[in-house]
């Protein structure tokens, strides 16, 4: 028997990961495919006159079971890949755009739709009751409902080609990373790195049945080589492998794919009337136009080009002291991690030790309950896909709220980087609020014989930013699942990350939770003080490489047509030459690893992350005014997380805040302006 096809048993119906085998996705998702077309086709068919709740709600409740597998293997997809799990991955995607099409261009099904959108203004619905009906029909009409049969056809073989060649994209990225390692047995090349990286180094080498060292590209082993490595060759050598993921002409090789999929966005804009792909995704967008975010990354760019050629020029004079008189992309790290130092006596390595991964988890749990009145106790009675994975009951005043899901070390089979995701969502249906169950997945440092996972401040601060999105899925309170959580507007979505951020700067909550793993002292009051200093140090810089990134993929996805005729890198070249603060380097490029916009959903929505700082500035500002814990502003930034997308975000916004967010409140953060 097959167990996907049921309904789960396990405590909270949570997903049976022990029980599934890799054999069971591909039948579950084809017999759960025929079930859910049977579901869409009894609404479409139904006798009765169409009404909000015979299609509307029933459209919101209908493929619940093919929506929890599909959540259950994508997300094993991204966590505990491996060649079995990502050949399936090739067989399901089109199976799902297909089907997806199949519902967004049923005709009959349309009419029945538009029929009750057509006669809204009458039928007393609710706020949110408006907001899906709203919400359906335009997703009917974005989808090609008006289309003719031909171009349904055609939107539908573009929708297909996407989807198979975004995952390619990712496939190529995760494969690219995990090709490239460095062994390295003297260990008088690896100076100036802590023991504690190398004793990691040398962990990974004997993994690998080797003597000696190895660095990856995993993040966790890259970056602290790129900080701390005084061999210059070696930084360079690994810039060099980093930049060239997907970019070497092999067999992971992105560069056509990018070309690719920007073509097929393009058309599939212009199918729908749209002048290009940025006009399609934005209109849904707070943002709401190309323009709209070309002036406001450009008036970033204005404010912040000055303190950044500030900041590179003090490298500069330090890397002089050296004797490089030619700084270049891969010295980066390595000089600003000196001149902050220098600057505020921070070492990232110094630091490390009252950073322990489960000191900084109980601080990220108390301030939730701080604020939110929750409760978290780690439960062993559920089942898990890896053995690192550790599982956290959530209550609210003794009530079962949530079931999160923690993983947070790096492996063969998970991708690199930290996210947020959904096992299920949150909604009430029969009178039950049916709770969510939410997964924070990181890449930290793995503990050694010897040591506890120590995390870096930044580290630190990413747990904070995946923590923040994981408490917009566990505070949903609302109707139907596709308006919970985090299904909000997408330049929307990083205000309740970067907003838990800030916590981590604030002396007050720092001293409760930054204290020496092996003798309990607290970091001392100037450590603290410099390291709250220090949270604008490089922020120019940090702004201008954000902003390339923006302006790169607005340029993606709104000048398709120049990309024909140029490589990939000339592109990116002339596209970010304006945030660019060193020379590029002709053997890398950034696009084809750029996942957020070729397989994630960032596609002519990379902005969102500046967008959301502007948001998380003004909002903390709020609290910085009235207290870092006040009660009343956390009730109401609560209703703001717990309302998802069942509200205009800006509306959301105003009613917590008393009016519209102000540009201002970054740049005073950032700038001190």
């Amino acid at each position: 028997m097959n167990l996907l096809l049921g309904k789960f048993t396990t405590k909270y119906t949570s997903s049976p990961f022990q029980e599934i085998k890799e054999e069971h996705y591909l039948p579950a998702f084809q017999e759960l495919i025929k079930i859910s077309e049977k579901e869409i086709d009894d609404i479409t068919n139904n006798p009765e006159e169409p009404s909000f709740e015979n299609t509307i709600e029933a459209m919101a409740f209908s493929v619940e079971q093919l929506d929890r597998v599909s959540n259950i293997f994508f997300n094993i997809n991204s966590a505990e890949t491996n060649d079995e799990i990502q050949k399936i991955a090739q067989d399901v995607s089109p199976l799902l755009t297909e089907f997806s099409s199949k519902i967004s261009q049923n005709e009959k099904l349309f009419q029945r739709i538009k029929n009750v959108y057509d006669q809204k203004d009458s039928l007393s619905l609710n706020e949110e009751q408006e907001m899906l009906l709203n919400e359906t029909y335009k997703g009917f009409v974005r989808s090609g409902a008006l289309l003719s049969e031909e171009d349904k056809k055609k939107l539908e073989k573009i929708n297909m080609d996407l989807s198979i060649k975004s995952l390619q994209f990712g496939q190529n990225a995760l494969a690219s990373t995990n090709a490239y390692f460095k062994h390295i047995t003297n260990k008088d090349e690896l100076k100036g790195i802590p023991e504690a990286i190398l004793q990691q180094y040398e962990e990974d080498a004997k993994e690998k049945g080797l003597e000696g060292y190895v660095i990856t590209l995993q993040y966790p082993s890259y970056l602290p080589a790129m900080t701390y490595a005084e061999n210059r060759e070696l930084r360079k050598e690994l810039a060099l492998a980093n930049g060239k993921k997907s970019f070497d002409g092999g067999e992971f090789d992105n560069q056509n794919l990018i070309k690719e999929i920007v073509k097929l966005r393009q058309g599939k804009a212009e199918l729908l009337g749209y002048k290009n792909y940025a006009d399609f995704v934005l209109e849904e967008r707070m943002a709401q136009s190309p323009a709209k975010v070309f002036e406001f990354l450009n008036e970033l760019l204005e404010k912040a080009t000055p303190y950044a050629q500030k900041e590179i020029e003090e490298l500069k004079s330090l890397a002089k002291t050296d004797g490089i008189d030619d700084i270049q992309s891969y010295d980066h790290a390595f000089y600003a991690e000196k001149l902050r130092k220098q600057k505020f006596d921070i070492d990232d390595e110094e630091l490390k030790p009252y950073f322990q991964l489960e000191k900084v988890q109980e601080a990220v749990f108390g301030l939730a309950g701080k604020l939110f009145g929750m409760e978290f106790k780690e439960i062993n009675d559920v089942q898990k896909y890896h053995q690192d994975v550790k599982t956290y009951e959530i209550t609210e005043n003794g009530n079962y709220k949530a079931l999160l899901y923690a993983d947070y070390h790096p492996r063969k089979g998970k991708r690199a980087g930290a996210w947020m995701t959904s096992y299920k969502n949150q909604y009430k249906q029969n009178g039950e609020n049916s709770r969510p169950h939410i997964s924070v997945v990181c890449n930290f440092t793995k503990p050694t014989k010897d040591t506890p996972s120590l995390l870096t401040f930044q580290e630190v601060t990413t747990l904070f930013h995946e923590f923040g999105h994981a408490l917009h899925g566990v505070l949903a309170d609302t109707q139907y699942p596709n308006l919970s959580g985090t299904s909000v507007k997408w330049d929307f979505v990083e205000l309740p990350s970067q907003f838990l951020e800030n916590y981590c700067y604030e002396p007050e909550f720092l001293k409760t939770f930054a204290k020496h793993y092996q003798t309990g002292e607290i970091l001392p009051n100037e450590k603290i003080e410099k390291l709250s200093q220090s949270k604008s140090f490089m922020e120019g810089y940090q702004t201008l490489r954000q902003l390339g990134f923006g302006l790169l993929d607005m340029a993606y996805h709104t000048e398709v047509g120049a990309l024909e005729n140029k490589s990939v890198k000339a592109f990116e070249v002339e596209k970010t030459a304006a945030t660019n603060l060193y020379p590029s380097n002709p053997e890398t490029a950034a696009s084809p690893s750029f996942s957020h916009i070729f397989q994630g959903g960032y596609s002519a929505g990379y902005y969102s992350y500046k967008w959301a700082e502007v948001l998380d500035a003004d909002a903390f500002q709020y609290f910085k005014e009235n207290g870092i814990f006040n009660p009343e502003i956390a009730a109401k930034y609560k209703i703001l997380l717990s309302s998802g997308g069942t509200k205009n975000p800006m509306e959301l916004y105003k009613n917590f805040r008393g009016r519209e967010p102000k540009v201002e409140s970054l740049l005073k953060r950032a700038f001190g302006e």
